[in-house]
């Protein structure tokens, strides 16, 4: 697979890490469909990287690897029927984000990288400080003053300098690009492709454990990087004939920062009233999604949606979801009100992600 710019087509550059076109400021992304080959598959490998061949990574790109991966599906009720849930929460810095952090960091490494930055809300974050430190790489992460004291905790842990930034998400993004100007390689998981391929194994894995396609999946959304990297998972397993048809995705967002629903549910007059609102489940707190319009198209595509929901619903969400023996942070609760709004709506089986572990919420 090649990367190269969504907007003038320039390819990436051999050389050094760029998180936007050098000639025109695009985004980068990869061109054309995705395969998969389970005749190529590595199952001595660790982790996700036994799908290595689907990475699109340079041949003498490092593995990098945490053990990620190989997350449980468990069966639970909810709303009156069986769902399957996936517990990403189980991966080693304790969330989804390592997927992409090992496909991410082994790119660094082969381009020589040993300084870089970052920004997050937390989990992105903690992933790349654990997955730095495992390729010794001397990481600087940019967060919203107002994160997660475990997150935190847990990022200077792996030997990360982090940087708390006054005011909303959005001021760590501004705070990290501004280094990102001089001489700091940006290893961002919003603007650089390089985490994508590894989110696609969430995809791969699910057809496994359930012995064909899960009818819908439904995804705490922020960014929206988990969707476009599920979202072509299945499509590259639709094009191997290794399932019969395309399982509809849900994007959840708290309805205080709400973009992707606004701008799908009401174009682009819904984004008026957008706001970046205080909002339990920070993880998804963005809102400027930088791949806003290709995760739209993929919901789109799947047959899906996107979905709001409100605070006093995360908080009991996540209460029913511990009552199950499924520890969650605030961010992965959302599932629960989209499993009650989709309820009869939308195809079975249903998996519901849930993204991050509980005790990332733990004061």
């Amino acid at each position: 697979m090649n990367v190269q710019c969504t907007n003038c087509r320039q390819p990436y550059p051999e050389t050094g890490v760029p998180y936007r076109c050098e000639t025109c400021g695009g985004l980068y992304d990869f061109e054309g469909s995705w395969c998969f080959d389970s005749l190529t598959q590595e199952n001595g490998q660790p982790g996700i990287w036994r799908y290595r061949s689907t990475f699109g990574l340079p041949e003498d790109a490092p593995i990098i690897s945490l053990g990620e991966g190989n997350t449980p599906v468990v069966w639970a009720e909810a709303h009156g029927r069986k769902i399957a849930f996936k517990c990403e929460s189980l991966n080693p810095s304790g969330s989804f984000k390592d997927r992409g952090s090992a496909t991410l960091v082994s790119f660094l490494r082969s381009r020589d990288v040993t300084d870089a930055v970052e920004d997050s809300s937390g989990n992105a974050g903690a992933s790349f400080a654990a997955y730095a430190a495992r390729a010794e790489i001397r990481a600087r992460v940019f967060v919203p003053e107002a994160a997660s004291g475990p997150k935190r905790i847990q990022i200077a842990a792996y030997g990360a300098e982090v940087v708390p930034i006054p005011g909303p998400r959005t001021n760590a993004a501004e705070a990290v690009r501004r280094a990102a100007e001089g001489e700091a390689v940006y290893a961002s998981h919003a603007y650089l492709p390089f985490n994508i391929p590894g989110y696609a194994t969430l995809a791969y894995e699910l057809v496994e454990q359930l012995g064909g396609e899960p009818g819908t999946v439904i995804i705490p959304a922020g960014q929206g990087g988990l969707i476009l990297g599920v979202q072509r998972g299945f499509q590259a397993l639709a094009k191997a004939e290794m399932i019969s048809q395309m399982p509809r995705l849900v994007g959840v967002q708290a309805r205080v920062c709400a973009p992707l629903w606004a701008l799908a549910s009401y174009g682009p007059a819904g984004l008026q009233w957008v706001s970046e609102g205080q909002t339990l489940a920070e993880g998804i707190r963005v809102r400027y999604p930088v791949r806003g319009d290709a995760v739209i198209r993929a919901v789109e595509l799947s047959g899906g949606m996107f979905l709001a929901v409100d605070e006093e619903d995360i908080l009991s969400g996540r209460d029913e979801l511990a009552r199950r023996g499924l520890y969650v942070e605030n961010t992965s609760a959302v599932v629960w009100k989209a499993l009650e709004l989709v309820r009869g709506k939308v195809p079975e089986p249903v998996v519901a992600v849930l993204t991050g572990s509980g005790l990332k919420n733990i004061a």
